[in-house]
């Protein structure tokens, strides 16, 4: 059982994200920027393990970077972070149609990979922790609507603790219109993606950092790493196709970039890690990631 402070610091971060959500589309967008932005520049200055971690990860992808350069990346990489948590409160209140309109512009790749589904084939896409990859999801519902296609899509999410934040965001990413399984029910899941695929649908999957040590060993971003191999996987099982996606911010909307898809094969998370790498490598400061990447 935890102990009184772990159950006090769950309690103080379930009542701080159920007031962000509460807050943060209620306030005009400018007032609450601002006060993303400055709690980002805050968590810059301590350098706390996040953000040294950050700093680490970033270096993997620009590794000529200057320290001034490198600096940079990291607070444009935080503030980066700190709009994803604004953007994840104010998202249920958005209107759909107006973020379809708002990223259509640039989303790159997106009707290409569908197009597979109208012969009966599903898709995966594998992408890493970038940009705001919830709205993306949002998007990705509206284009396959759009397209006459069924708008329906499932993912894994990772149990969360304290129990209440957890239900939360399960019950935030459903609103949005997701099927949405956990991962420590791995029959469940494997059913549902399963499933999916094999109707012709789409599974979408953050595949850049290895939860279970049972990924696959790849080079990624110049060094060892070791990257979930479920994606791949999946599209082998299924016959599904699988794109590497990668979501971005722009100043005033979001982009995403679907990649070609990965060759079947034993290679397959190691292609997979390359297109990741290329991505990152050219958006470095909206890639999230703030936990080890490095093999075990």
């Amino acid at each position: 059982m935890p102990d009184l402070r772990t159950r006090t610091a769950d309690a103080l971060s379930a009542a701080g994200y159920a007031a962000g959500w509460r807050v943060a589309g209620r306030l005009p967008a400018g007032v609450v920027g601002r006060v993303f932005d400055a709690g980002a520049a805050l968590a810059v200055r301590r350098d706390g393990p996040g953000v040294r971690r950050l700093r680490h990860n970033l270096r993997r992808a620009r590794p000529d970077a200057t320290p001034a350069e490198l600096d940079a990346l990291v607070d444009a990489g935080m503030r980066s972070y700190a709009r994803y948590w604004r953007e994840a409160f104010a998202l249920p209140g958005l209107d759909p149609a107006t973020v379809h309109a708002a990223m259509h512009p640039h989303a790159r790749g997106v009707a290409g990979a569908l197009a597979v589904t109208r012969s009966g084939r599903g898709v995966v896409f594998a992408l890493p922790h970038a940009g705001n990859w919830d709205l993306a999801g949002l998007y990705l519902l509206r284009e396959l609507d759009r397209l006459g296609l069924e708008p329906a899509l499932t993912t894994v999410v990772q149990r969360l603790r304290p129990e209440p934040l957890f239900r939360r965001f399960l019950a935030y990413r459903r609103a949005l219109g997701f099927e949405v399984v956990t991962a420590d029910d791995p029959r469940a899941a494997h059913r549902a993606l399963t499933g999916r695929l094999r109707r012709g649908g789409v599974v979408c999957l953050v595949a850049d950092r290895d939860l279970t040590g049972t990924g696959t060993d790849v080079t990624f971003l110049g060094g060892p790493a070791r990257l979930p191999s479920g994606p791949a996987r999946l599209a082998r099982l299924t016959g599904a196709a699988l794109h590497p996606a990668y979501p971005y911010f722009t100043d005033d909307a979001w982009g995403v970039e679907v990649g070609a898809p990965v060759p079947p094969g034993p290679a397959a998370v190691q292609h997979l890690a390359d297109a990741f790498g290329d991505m990152i490598a050219r958006r470095p400061w909206d890639w999230h990631m703030l936990q080890p990447v490095g093999a075990r």
